[in-house]
């Protein structure tokens, strides 16, 4: 695959209650992620980056919204939610503490 392009893939970790729930007890991470990224492409960036093995990934699209500002009507755009699972024995520390 491209290197360019897996850099690419990534856009942010999402950092949650739910996101923290799913990590400390399932070894499952969030991330947003380009519209257009395959299932492989999340997993080799995820290999990649964080230098970890990926059991599996799963994802799913988050509706655009409708929303109200001081009486202005906007949009927020559609969005790609994935959900990384990684193998026994690794993880991932997005706070990078001690």
């Amino acid at each position: 695959m491209n290197q360019e392009r897996l850099m690419q893939v990534l856009l942010e970790p999402k950092i949650s209650e739910k996101g923290a729930r799913l990590s400390d007890n399932y070894r499952q991470y969030t991330f947003r992620v380009r519209m257009d990224a395959t299932k492989p492409e999340i997993r080799a960036a995820v290999e990649q980056l964080f230098k970890v093995e990926v059991e599996k990934v799963t994802t799913s699209t988050v509706p655009a919204r409708l929303r109200q500002f001081r009486g202005q009507a906007g949009v927020r755009n559609a969005w790609k939610k994935a959900y990384v699972k990684l193998r026994d024995g690794f993880e991932i520390d997005f706070v990078g503490g001690e």
